[in-house]
């Protein structure tokens, strides 16, 4: 890979595809927990030991975790004394002794993942002050790890979840809903947890990287109130069922960031959006490209974004002298429109790609760091010039896909689908636009 870089191989449309698609597997590879949990092990307590965590990344985390306290032990000849819980997406498990993996269903809440976190709740009740609960949370949390509040139900939540999904709302919101509507978010769980030490270890999926959105921040205290998720539901012109709006009407605060019980406890960001992009960045530099990061926290629209983004990079191209490497990174949202299949990250793909109509020496690429672009078996895709060609000969529109949310079967139809499998690992979408100066 590094000949690859240092050769920077744009002469082929083939080659500059296979650039992109390296390049997210270094922005990916510096975002994976086995290469930043090992170095951030928490001190051994004079009590138990308890991991419980939920997300795309949770399994890998406790595999991690696992493997280099099990190190320590062996080193320092103490005992292990390391049990525990944690919950992830259907096949993205990972190997453990010691900490059992429960798979479930993610984006949309089921009956496992309620399971998990009843099981988590009863875990942490029975510990005391000499006890420490390391929690391992990552985004997709929030949907693994569903526990619905008194005199709300599982079936209330997935009917929320899947209409909040489609109406186009940021996660901010997404997550402000769910956290009031859970007992085990926004602070309960480490709530139940007390006097023991909390200790949680985020890899963040959210733009801005507010610790108490990343899987709505279960072991976090909250300081928004019932209310203010009711007014975002009534903002989306979703309907609220009775016994949620009396739910959010009542005296249901999460706990508090005042409350003493918290001032043990410690967060630590193992990751971040900013470090899948900064690592890209460093990697594009070794191929003398020049390189324009335009954030890590992109929202909105997804085809809106990739319109803008083409008008833009369209405009440097005219500007350049030599190869550029445009990055950005977030989480954009999708309002579902159509009956077709697809997540974000196409999305933004096919409005860029509608707007670039195969512009000469522009390729381009995104994918959610996961490896899963909404719930389909790809990570998302990559396109160059001879993709619009392959389109045109097909007799495609893309404007079409667009209009009934199918760009996952507008980008197989071309072969331009990118498929990794679950990363275990999780900082969202990775975007990426390559343009290659005009010829003289």
């Amino acid at each position: 890979m590094n000949a690859l870089f240092r050769l920077a191989p744009f002469t082929s449309e083939e080659a500059s595809r296979q650039w992109l698609v390296h390049l997210a597997e270094t922005a990916i590879a510096a975002v994976h927990p086995c290469n930043l949990l090992p170095d951030q092990l928490p001190e051994k307590t004079a009590g138990r030991t308890l991991v419980v965590g939920a997300g795309k990344a949770s399994a890998a985390m406790a595999s991690a975790l696992e493997s280099a306290w099990i190190e320590r032990a062996s080193n320092t000849g103490e005992s292990i004394d390391l049990e525990g819980v944690v919950v992830t997406r259907y096949k993205h498990g990972a190997a453990c002794q010691y900490i059992e993996v429960l798979e479930a269903s993610h984006p949309m809440p089921d009956a496992l993942g309620e399971q998990a976190a009843k099981r988590m709740l009863e875990a942490v009740e029975s510990l005391g002050e000499d006890d420490q609960v390391i929690a391992l949370i990552s985004g997709g949390g929030s949907a693994l790890m569903t526990l619905p509040a008194v005199g709300i139900s599982l079936k209330d939540k997935q009917a929320l979840n899947k209409a909040m999904l489609q109406c186009g709302a940021p996660i901010s919101e997404i997550n402000l809903v769910r956290r009031h509507l859970s007992a085990i978010k926004g602070g309960r769980l480490a709530a139940h947890a007390h006097p023991a030490r909390v200790v949680t270890y985020l890899i963040s999926d959210v733009p801005g990287d507010d610790p108490t959105l990343i899987a709505s921040g279960p072991t976090l205290p909250d300081n928004s109130k019932p209310l203010d998720a009711l007014e975002v539901l009534e903002r989306h012109t979703i309907e609220v069922p009775d016994n949620v709006r009396q739910h959010l009407m009542g005296n249901h605060d999460a706990p508090q960031a005042s409350s003493s019980e918290f001032a043990r406890d410690q967060t630590m960001i193992l990751a971040r959006a900013s470090d899948a992009l900064q690592a890209a960045r460093l990697r594009a530099e070794e191929s003398t490209v020049d390189v324009r990061i335009l954030g890590d926290n992109l929202e909105g629209e997804a085809r809106d974004l990739g319109t803008a983004q083409a008008r833009m990079v369209h405009k440097l191209q005219g500007e350049i002298t030599r190869p550029l490497l445009v990055l950005s990174g977030g989480e954009t949202s999708v309002t579902v429109r159509g009956n077709g299949r697809g997540g974000r990250n196409v999305e933004y793909l096919l409005g860029l790609f509608d707007t670039l109509q195969g512009a000469e020496g522009i390729y381009a690429l995104a994918v959610d760091t996961d490896g899963i672009d909404g719930s389909e078996d790809n990570a998302g895709a990559v396109f160059g010039p001879e993709s619009w060609e392959r389109a045109k000969a097909l007799q495609l529109s893309a404007k079409d896909y667009l209009n009934r949310n199918d760009a996952y079967s507008f980008f197989a139809a071309i072969n331009d689908l990118v498929v990794t499998g679950p990363t275990r690992t999780n900082v969202n979408d990775f975007r990426a636009i390559l343009v290659l100066p005009r010829p003289a």
